[in-house]
């Protein structure tokens, strides 16, 4: 085991020096104005560590001193007061389900990491991200707020469940904390919670506008049972008829495997039938995910649909790896962020961490950055809806963004044309019509085969900030700019 001592007082533990140098390099970090010291752990380690920082604690006590100055109205206590107030830094609070080794859990945990690769993008000493488990329940999630919120929290980014935002607002408006969730959960928003997500209407009437630029009029759906079918189907028939388009067939599917053959056979054997009498239908809405679509796939093609004649859509759940290995969503259309931003991200991600991030992990991102960017506003005047609602907006992972006072977000999208190995852009935020570049969809996390270095959950402890080096835990814990407390 090792150690690095900063001046500052920041204190780093490895198991493995030449790792740490790696993520500082690998992170870009500059730690000008700081002498590292490394130590080589011990029996005796924990009283060397004890004597330094001792020391450097002295040493920020008499710097600190020389600071203050006594003045008419209070003197040093005061000057003291002041400056204690001036290095208060600014507390963000993440709320997620960290419990347990489920897929939630693993969601929540890469929440975390995003939110803290935020925190280190901006080097920020004077933000402090501290992070809460509120087990995915509601009851959970307003206990975590009410934590988060004593400690000083002045904005909330999450929970991940629409059905914890409401208990979160009800905890955090009282105190005027906003709250940033990444639940797409229309209802959710307004009354001070934000939806940092992508929602299902704004894909819905980007990909029928596209359509409709491109000449389709007809429209068949094969939708899922459900309330996310019930929500994208409205969307889907107000968006075709504002656009003087019309839906001859629609069908509904339960998503299981099984129960889809029946529907999808239905609506394949309607759209043929018209192809034969000569008013062939343009396209078919099939808003599906990783989920349902390797299932549709096959089926749809041994019903024999012809996408030549019939153009395939769908929405931003066709967004996943190795979807081109069905071939009938070959050439199929879906809307979706900028696919460059989120590379970028996913593969800095998966090379500190060691894994690749789920598609909301630029949410979390863009939260805390957004956050981060307000934070040296003056308390009270930083996260006001005038302040998060402004006009120009931030700069997001997937491109700028604009959060609207009905707690809604404005996003660009993109068209994006399944290829057999990945997509690629064919439109862009503005509807231009024009092929922008291809990616990959399971490219970002390739040839990531090495330790990654994250940044894991610190403990208070004799008042020494920490930072752990080594796969995240998904724990709770509190961060200064780089460093835990």
């Amino acid at each position: 085991m090792c150690c690095a001592i900063g001046m500052t007082g920041t204190l780093i533990c490895t198991a493995n020096w030449p790792v740490m140098a790696e993520w500082m390099l690998l992170n870009g970090r500059r730690y000008s104005g700081m002498l590292w010291v490394k130590v080589n752990c011990s029996a005796l380690t924990g009283l060397l560590i004890s004597m330094v920082v001792l020391a450097l604690a002295g040493c920020a006590t008499n710097l600190d001193s020389a600071d203050l100055k006594p003045n008419a109205a209070g003197g040093v206590a005061a000057s003291q007061a002041e400056a204690k107030q001036r290095r208060r830094p600014v507390t963000v609070a993440m709320i997620l389900p960290l419990k347990g080794f489920g897929q939630t859990a693993l969601i929540g945990k890469s929440l975390k990491q995003a939110g803290e690769l935020a925190l280190f993008d901006a080097d920020n000493q004077a933000v402090q991200l501290i992070v809460k488990n509120d087990d995915g329940s509601p009851q959970g999630a307003a206990a975590a707020a009410r934590e988060a919120i004593s400690e000083g929290a002045e904005v909330i980014v999450g929970p991940l469940f629409g059905a914890s935002v409401s208990s979160v607002a009800a905890v955090a408006r009282p105190t005027n904390v906003p709250v940033l969730t990444f639940s797409n959960d229309r209802n959710a928003a307004g009354n001070g919670a934000y939806l940092m997500s992508y929602l299902p209407n704004d894909e819905v009437d980007r990909v029928v506008a596209f359509a409709l630029q491109r000449g389709k009029r007809t429209f068949a759906t094969l939708i899922p049972t459900g309330v996310y079918g019930d929500t994208v189907e409205r969307a889907f028939q107000a968006a075709v008829s504002r656009g003087g388009g019309r839906i001859v067939v629609q069908e509904r599917f339960e998503p299981r495997a099984n129960a889809m053959l029946e529907p999808a056979k239905r609506v394949v054997e309607t759209i043929n039938d018209a192809a034969q009498s000569g008013v062939p239908v343009d396209a078919l809405f099939l808003p599906g995910n990783q989920s349902t679509l390797p299932s549709l796939g096959p089926q749809l093609a041994f019903a024999n649909l012809d996408t030549k004649t019939t153009q395939l859509i769908g929405l931003g759940g066709w967004e996943y790896p190795n979807i081109g290995r069905d071939e009938v969503f070959v050439g199929g259309w879906y809307p979706g962020p900028d696919p460059a931003g989120w590379k970028r991200f996913s593969e800095r991600f998966a090379q500190t961490f060691g894994n690749a991030p789920p598609r909301v992990a630029s949410h979390a991102h863009d939260a805390v950055s957004l956050a981060i960017s307000l934070s040296s506003r003056p308390k009270g005047q930083r996260f006001t809806q005038a302040n998060l609602t402004m006009p120009a907006g931030f700069e997001g992972v997937d491109g700028r963004f604009t959060l609207n006072p009905d707690g809604t977000t404005r996003r660009g999208l993109v068209i994006l044309e399944v290829q057999k190995f990945g997509s690629k852009v064919i439109a862009g935020a503005s509807g231009s019509s024009t092929t922008l570049g291809s990616y990959s969809t399971n490219g970002a996390a390739r040839g990531v085969n090495r330790a990654a270095v994250g940044v894991g959950a610190g403990a208070v402890g004799g008042g020494v900030q920490r930072e752990a080096i080594g796969p995240s835990r998904g724990g709770t814990g509190a961060a200064v700019g780089r460093r835990y407390r």
